[in-house]
């Protein structure tokens, strides 16, 4: 199942369920996500689950944005690693909202129709969409706090 969010973590949509064994990516390419990102001049930043989903070309603008890895006999340069740092910023927030939706402790023992599952988990959306925006304080302060440096 994939889901988008806004540069806060807001949880805008949610993919149709497919089987287990289905691949983020491939999910993504059957939705034709990419394509349709396209059309309306949005973008995504994504972990490194979607290298090589982005299939634009040299001359297109990306549509979605991933993370670089390191090989064995290729590690990381310092311009990557800076870059790597940054998108995990940025994917911060984006990975809050979908720990809200992961809340929910039924989604752990979901065994039914795909179907089924969609309509739970799209409704679970609304739920979680709603318990943020009541608890706006308590949200942005518990994320937005850093820890203190011992010295």
């Amino acid at each position: 199942m994939i889901a988008l969010t806004d540069d806060r973590g807001l949880l805008l949509w949610i993919s149709a369920a497919r089987p287990g064994r289905s691949s983020e990516i491939t999910v993504c390419r059957h939705d034709t996500l990419t394509q349709k990102l396209r059309e309306v001049g949005l973008g995504a930043i994504a972990d490194l689950g979607f290298v090589g989903l982005d299939g634009g070309g040299p001359d297109a603008d990306p549509t979605v944005i991933t993370g670089c890895t390191a090989a064995r006999n290729r590690p990381l340069t310092r311009g990557r690693k800076l870059s790597d740092t940054a998108l995990a910023a940025v994917r911060a927030p984006v990975e809050h909202g979908f720990a809200h939706l992961e809340n929910w402790r039924v989604l752990g023992k979901v065994r039914t129709a795909p179907a089924w599952v969609t309509a739970l988990v799209r409704a679970l959306l609304v739920l979680t969409n709603r318990e943020v925006a009541r608890w706006p304080t308590i949200f942005t302060k518990v994320t937005c706090q850093r820890p203190a440096r011992a010295s």
